[in-house]
């Protein structure tokens, strides 16, 4: 079938895109190709919140059907964190069939080259972005998220990230010239001379194995980073949300054909209730790259296991803030009340343990005690979610039974500073919503250090009672180095203190914000400036985004001949 997208006019219209990217990432300033209001959408062909709810109303009960080759069967299951049944049903492989199939079309692919192939990929996140009400919809009924965080970010923000691997991936591949004259001088003799060209290949098929809560936001840097490389993709959805991440792969698939390559360089790969097949592909020979997102037991198992490839990984950790003092204390407690109520924290970068020293802090309020941080807080995480609406729309649902279960299990870890409440969503009854728990725990006593040691994902925190900022400071750094963190934060007025916290976040390679007390967040990241994770701790072994996240997914390959 001839191309119905040409080179010329892929290169004539996101070019300037991948440009602007290629700027961001060396400035980190701030830039989004995507805009993060709803209003903007319904514009220039783009879904308005009305024809997105309606088209991701109209994939209820039908069969996803992406053209695959070796489809044996259909699965589906999905029910909404909100108590709707999606209905829907896609593709199960026969990886015996699919597997060939993808690699198959990975030499007009490598063939093509880094420029072209970053065309495509902006031309599939371009079409992903004009669905963004569409996707909204999905990332909210699959991952719980509330409709305006499915929104950012499953929607825009997860796209830049998208647009953010594609420019790592050109800036590592071009690092080298296609072709080189090489003549080296040999006296009175003729010199040696020699052509060269530099391919870059690709390693193989790359998995994404999908995550629950972020399916997007998580699964588009690996996913676009494989296949601006040359690889082809085959993604993995978590079963509880493969709606987001199959209209992805039906988006690349349109895409890829109307550009004249192999739709199969990438496919879905979904499973049947208890199948398992992530730890079937992870260890198949064709399988060379795989990006997860998940619990640190499995994260732990691929690194361990699937020896064939190159593996990335973002799996879990102990996030801590350190309250030493501020000047600010007012904006530091509304700052934190948000980010622990957002998504009901089941966020990798929602804080779990507060370190606040037992002699209190100081402040521009005077000081305070233990006792009193930790019930200001308490207050302002009440008033902020004091509203049923509000709470609604900053908690969404929770996302699983097990989160559920360490909710109302934390109460019995130490004396409850602020109980969990339900909260009814009148939009959807069958949601379970929960506020946030706060309990305090004593950093001095053996008996508690189980509890803030180890990782509770979802709406837990720990106010931490410890002896000085260095204690909070060596129980940070035990913390980060053993168990790992994506973030940390500090509030402090001493540079000592800061030095302190800074020295850790160096040496243990931990990203750190310091002072935040107005509209940025300790558990959000912007893509093109910041770094999500380090891949220096435990809590993963990559960074979202940097030339280490895309370097290896290719090799040079040098053909030389003489001149």
């Amino acid at each position: 079938m001839a191309a119905e997208l040409t080179a010329h006019q892929l290169i004539a219209q996101h070019r300037p895109t991948l440009d602007l990217a290629l700027e961001t990432i060396r400035t980190r300033a701030y830039w989004s190709p995507h805009p993060e209001h709803p209003k903007s959408y319904g514009e220039n062909g783009s879904l308005d919140t009305a024809a997105g709810k309606a088209a991701f109303d109209a994939l209820a009960g039908t069969r996803l059907d992406l053209g695959q080759p070796g489809t044996d069967g259909w699965v589906g299951g999905e029910v909404s964190p909100y108590g709707i049944e999606l209905g829907v049903e896609y593709p199960h492989a026969d990886l015996d069939v699919l597997l060939p199939a993808m690699k198959a079309g990975q030499k007009a692919w490598r063939d093509a080259g880094a420029e072209l192939r970053a065309m495509v990929c902006l031309e599939i996140l371009k079409r992903i972005a004009d669905r963004t009400m569409e996707f909204a919809q999905a990332v909210m009924h699959t991952s719980g998220q509330a409709f305006m965080m499915a929104f950012q970010a499953g929607g825009p923000h997860a796209q830049d990230r998208g647009v953010e691997a594609v420019a790592y991936a050109y800036v590592e591949q071009s690092r080298t010239p296609e072709t080189a004259e090489w003549t080296k001088p040999q006296g009175k003799r003729d010199p040696l001379a020699l052509t060269k060209r530099f391919t870059p290949v690709p390693r193989g098929i790359g998995l994404v194995v999908g995550c629950n809560t972020f399916p997007t936001w998580n699964g588009y840097p690996g996913l676009f980073a494989s296949l601006a490389t040359g690889n082809a993709v085959l993604v993995k959805p978590h079963p509880r949300a493969v709606l987001p991440l199959a209209l992805t792969v039906q988006v690349a698939r349109d895409v890829l054909t109307e550009a004249g390559f192999d739709p199969n360089l990438v496919a879905l790969a979904a499973e049947r209730p208890g199948e398992g097949i992530a730890k079937t592909l992870a260890t198949r020979p064709e399988i060379r790259i795989i990006d997860y997102t998940g619990s640190t037991a499995f994260g732990d198992w691929l690194e361990a296991n699937a020896r064939q490839a190159q593996v990335y990984t973002e799996k879990a950790g102990v996030n801590t803030v350190i309250v030493e003092s501020t000047d600010d204390y007012r904006g530091m407690l509304a700052n934190l009340a948000f980010s622990l109520s957002l998504y009901s924290g089941q966020m990798c970068t929602t804080p779990q343990n507060l370190l606040i020293p037992r002699d209190g802090i100081r402040t521009d309020q005077g000081d305070k005690s233990y006792d009193e941080v930790t019930a200001d807080l308490a207050r302002a995480v009440d008033g902020l979610l004091g509203d049923d609406a509000r709470a609604n729309a900053l908690l969404g649902a929770i996302v699983n039974p097990d989160v559920k279960a360490r909710l109302e299990a934390a109460a019995g870890l130490g004396e409850v500073a602020l109980a969990s409440r339900e909260v009814a969503n009148p939009e959807f009854p069958d949601a379970v919503v929960r506020t946030p728990v706060i309990v305090k725990l004593d950093g001095a006593k053996p008996e508690d250090e189980a509890a803030h040691t180890s990782e509770c994902f979802g709406p837990v925190s720990f106010a931490v009672a410890v002896d000085s900022a260095a204690h909070a400071v060596e129980l940070l750094r035990r913390s980060v180095r053993e168990k790992g963190a994506m973030t940390v934060g500090a509030y402090t007025t001493d540079p000592e203190v800061e030095e302190a916290v800074q020295e850790v976040c160096l040496d243990e390679a931990a990203q750190l914000s310091l002072n935040l007390t107005g509209g940025v967040y300790v558990n959000q990241t912007a893509a093109f400036s910041d770094f999500h994770g380090s891949g220096g701790n435990p809590a993963a072994n990559a960074a979202l985004c940097d030339g280490a996240f895309v370097a290896n997914r290719f090799r040079v390959v040098e053909v030389r001949r003489p001149a």
